[in-house]
């Protein structure tokens, strides 16, 4: 222990406030704070309105020709519990034209096709019972929070599917899911009912959430063995499912995937390229949290999120900054009384940095306290820093981030809790 050298303690702040650096930073943190928000603003993309106000004419006289091609039907058509060709007399449903739009841009307005479409996907539901899949126990329980699963939302509301299949390099896993046409056939309908999931949780209506992210993790995936499986996963998502994506986000990318991206490229229309978004290892966290919160993101991609967090509703917003090469930050949480429980999670991208903490006494000649001995934080950390202190007497707890060994700007969040002492 050595007598604290920090700065003295300004009044407490909310707890669930930004810390100060302290004056040992080379930089402030909020400088940190802009350059996180321009990399956010940096993001291009558009998604396409379904506010009737916002379609050109040509769209609007295709949405109307779709709608009389229907009305000619003598069954009544409904997708996703929406109704499509509803009777003359019926109320409107806001939500009927949304999916009539998705399926017309998935043909670019060419009215027939969309219908011919619209009429497939009816038939392939009805067929394979799609309706019911959500309430079915498919045996795949393992898998869920590992291969496919839905699990939070990104920073404009849209839900998250991710995405994973390196768990089958391992040849027994593979062949207890892929070892037959029954199992490959159950395992295409448990990815159905994960995609159910996503689709049920969208609003579908003008100005509402209507598409989700799709996060796939090209990590280890056995592209050969998985042909079969992906491509009828694929089949089945372009047919059925169309415009339910808003975004595709592909993450820890081998080399060879953005060479093969590189040559298709130019074939790809600017509207789908700007759907993509391709990150390569070690650039993971940096590339989720332009979109999706740090106390969103699973652990496994460098965020706050472990996978019974969000069953109790929305977490505690995690605080962003980043530490650029060179770089060491403080981050102080003052006011905290004496017999006072803190808890912290903190995750920096690409960590390979070093991490402290101490707590530094509020009373003059105090002593500073060893909270966690400064320790090299590898490249390939698997889980956020989650630690806990009670405090004898009041003070603050300092985390440090030494990003001095590095050229590299990292992104970070953390965020804390502070139980006071009870009665």
């Amino acid at each position: 222990m050595s007598p604290t050298t920090a700065a003295s303690p300004a009044p407490a702040p909310a707890t669930d406030a930004l810390p100060k650096p302290s004056p040992g930073a080379k930089r402030s943190l909020m400088g940190s704070l802009i350059d996180a928000t321009a990399l956010l603003r940096a993001a291009s993309f558009k998604e396409d309105s379904y506010v009737a106000a916002a379609l050109p004419a040509s769209d609007l006289r295709a949405l109307a020709d779709l709608r009389a091609l229907l009305a000619t039907h003598p069954d009544q058509i409904s997708i996703w519990g929406v109704p499509l060709n509803p009777p003359s007399d019926a109320p409107a449903d806001e939500r009927t034209d949304v999916v009539l739009l998705k399926f017309l841009r998935a043909r670019d307005f060419r009215v027939r096709d969309a219908h011919a479409m619209l009429l497939r996907c009816a038939a392939w539901r009805a067929e394979f019972r799609a309706d019911a899949v959500l309430d079915e126990d498919l045996g795949f329980k393992d898998l869920e929070g590992i291969v496919a699963y839905m699990h939070g939302w990104d920073r404009e509301g849209h839900p998250v599917c991710y995405n994973a299949y390196g768990v089958f390099k391992d040849r027994d896993m593979y062949d207890r899911v892929f070892g037959d046409g029954d199992r490959l056939s159950r395992f295409l309908r448990w990815r159905v009912q994960i995609m159910e999931r996503g689709v049920r949780s969208l609003q579908l209506r003008p100005g509402g959430v209507n598409a989700i992210i799709q996060v796939t993790d090209l990590k280890d995936m056995p592209k050969r063995e998985l042909r079969a499986a992906s491509n009828q996963i694929l089949s089945l998502f372009q047919d059925n499912y169309p415009e339910m994506v808003a975004r595709k986000v592909f993450v820890n990318v081998p080399w060879y995937f953005s060479v093969l991206f590189s040559m298709i490229s130019p074939f790809l229309t600017e509207r789908t390229k700007s759907k993509f978004v391709i990150a390569r290892e070690g650039n993971v966290a940096e590339t989720l949290f332009k979109f999706i919160r740090p106390e969103l993101v699973p652990v496994q991609y460098g965020g706050l999120s472990r996978s019974s967090e969000l069953e109790n509703g929305p977490p505690k917003p995690a605080s962003e900054f980043t530490i650029k090469g060179g770089e060491k930050v403080f981050l102080e949480i003052d006011g905290i009384e004496a017999g006072a429980t803190i808890t912290w999670d903190l995750v920096v991208g690409g960590w390979e940095l070093e991490y402290g903490a101490e707590y530094v006494p509020a009373a003059e000649g105090g002593y500073t306290l060893c909270v966690e001995r400064t320790r090299k934080v590898p490249a390939a950390a698997d889980e956020p820093v989650h630690n806990a202190f009670t405090a004898k007497e009041p003070g603050k707890m300092v985390l440090s981030i030494d990003n001095s060994g590095s050229r590299k700007r990292k992104v970070a969040a953390y965020r804390y809790f502070v139980r006071k002492p009870s009665a």
